[in-house]
This record gives structure tokens, C-alpha cells and sequence, in this order.
């Protein structure tokens, strides 16, 4: 007689995605343009070309930044245009927004780049818990990325899922 244990979850060919893991490893910088605004109210066009041209954009490199305006100011559309045009050479990417909005873009991104295919005919457990937050509209996008292909979605952890999506033979 065999003592062996089976671990079912192991054994039931379950493909666990944890959406967390599709966040990008670059460091998230956020350019407040408060700083760049006369009494940290009006863009001035002249004035702020000049305190763009000081700054030291190498200090982006190889960083995801977020633009923002922590005031509220009127900041034109052409204001973010300039920074991007100055952050381009030395970012990783360049984004307008929060932290939270930032990383909701990227993870967007990152799962309209997974190929559905991959998932042809298994059975997904999207994670549902973690340390990072993952906000609902990736719930939405990896739901709408995969249903065409899989043969189940089911939200949670792999031993303990709610029934999402299970495609009718």
C-alpha cells in the first residue's frame, strides 16, 4: 500500500496567472510640472522652456515616468508634449498620470501582448490575492483576452476558485 499523497491541484492541469507578475521591473518616476509654473499656478511658455532646458534628464534613464501636475493648474496639451520630447531619449517608457494609473496602463498594455493562443483549450485561474493591487480593469482585459480560447476562466487561488467563464462543448 502506497502512503504517497496526490496533490490534486497539481495533478488537475490548472494554469494558474498571477497579473502581477505582468508588471513591468523598471523603477516608476513621477515629473510634477508644480515645480516648472510661475508662483506654481500658470504655465508660462517662455519660462518654462528655460526650466526644462536645466534639468538633468539623464536622471530618467532606463525609468518609467509618470507626468502629473500636483496643482491645479491648466497645464496645454503641447506643455506634456515638451516634456516627453526631452524625457524620450533617456526613459523607458512615458506615461500622464499617477502611480496607480500608470501601472494600470502597463499591465493593460502587457496583456494585450500575451498571445491567447498560448491558452488554447486550458483551464485558467487568474490570481485573486496578492501584495500588489491590481485594479479591475485588468480583471476585464484578461477575461476579454482569453475567453475566446480557453476552456474555463475561474478566479482566485487554485484551491479555492469562483466559476468564471466555462465554454459549452
Amino acid at each position: 500500500m502506497s502512503d504517497l499523497l496526490n496533490n490534486k491541484v497539481a495533478d488537475s492541469g490548472i494554469v494558474t496567472i498571477d497579473l502581477a507578475s505582468l508588471l513591468p521591473a523598471n523603477e516608476l518616476v513621477l515629473f510634477d510640472i508644480k515645480p516648472y509654473l510661475f508662483k506654481e499656478l500658470i504655465l508660462k511658455e517662455k519660462d518654462f522652456r528655460a526650466s526644462l532646458l536645466t534639468i538633468d534628464w539623464s536622471s530618467f534613464q532606463d525609468k518609467v515616468v509618470g507626468i502629473f501636475c500636483s496643482t491645479d493648474a491648466i497645464i496645454p496639451m503641447w506643455a506634456n508634449m515638451l516634456i516627453v520630447s526631452a524625457l524620450n531619449p533617456f526613459a523607458a517608457a512615458v506615461y500622464f498620470g499617477d502611480e496607480k494609473k500608470i501601472r494600470e496602463q502597463q499591465l493593460i498594455e502587457n496583456i494585450s501582448k500575451i498571445k491567447a493562443t498560448d491558452y488554447t483549450n486550458q483551464r485558467i485561474v487568474v490570481k485573486g490575492c496578492g501584495e500588489t493591487f491590481i485594479g479591475e480593469s485588468a480583471y476585464v482585459a484578461i477575461t476579454q483576452k482569453l475567453r475566446p480560447e480557453v476552456k474555463s476562466i475561474m478566479f482566485g487561488e487554485p484551491c479555492s476558485t469562483v466559476p468564471v467563464y466555462k465554454r459549452k462543448d
